[in-house]
């Protein structure tokens, strides 16, 4: 399965709210239209998430598909090319970043019905090369994380090797997704050891801090 994810940031002149319902409602319906898609979930920033700072977006899409082939397919259709016009309704296009990526399930537990998803914008370390990257986040830092009690469910997007091809840089190198009950959830988790040995680990391959945000998951196909 190949999931495009796309980190986006609002429409100058939308509300938080105003954004969030046009993405919902409106240009979801248009993605449903696709052919080929097996699955698209849109997570949306927590309002809270905007009472003290501007968050690193307003929300992440993911959209899967069962391999690049059909990705491929899908580019010269008019159903994509009505997703991009009216993408440019609700979305700020020169801030959109977009990914194309393989999951990898470090924590196979389920979803929770009106759970909260953390996501993480993962960039390696600048002298790092990227195959090192995706192994040490799988084989070590995974494990960390899976540790940590109140994660529910952990699953790394890793870009894939595509991206990286003749010297290119891709915006990141992968996404990582956890699933908490609730806020006081994560923030119960915060104050465990196997968060603090998770934290400590970033520092040994990752450029940190990470940007991320809270968000309210809503699956529009799968």
């Amino acid at each position: 399965m190949i999931t495009i994810i796309e980190v986006v940031r609002r429409k100058p002149g939308l509300s938080v709210e105003q954004f969030q319902r046009y993405w919902r409602d409106t240009h979801a319906a248009k993605v449903r239209a696709l052919p080929g898609v097996r699955r698209y979930v849109q997570s949306h920033t927590l309002l809270s998430g905007y009472a003290k700072r501007m968050p690193a977006c307003d929300g992440v899409a993911e959209l899967s598909f069962d391999n690049i082939e059909a990705v491929r397919e899908l580019a010269t259709t008019s159903e994509l090319a009505a997703v991009k016009r009216d993408r440019d309704e609700c979305v700020d296009v020169g801030s959109r970043i977009e990914i194309v990526t393989e999951a990898v399930v470090i924590k196979d537990g389920a979803i929770p019905a009106d759970g909260v998803k953390n996501i993480e914008l993962v960039t390696r370390k600048a002298d790092m090369a990227a195959e090192a990257f995706h192994r040490y986040w799988i084989d070590v830092h995974g494990p960390l994380g899976g540790s940590i009690p109140q994660v529910l469910r952990y699953v790394q997007s890793h870009t894939c090797a595509t991206e990286y091809r003749d010297d290119r840089a891709p915006a990141l190198d992968g996404v990582a997704l956890t699933w908490f009950t609730d806020t006081g959830a994560m923030r119960d988790a915060a104050r465990t050891e196997q968060y603090r040995r998770t934290r400590a680990d970033e520092d040994n391959f990752l450029t940190v801090p990470l940007d991320f945000v809270i968000t309210k998951e809503h699956v529009v196909i799968g």
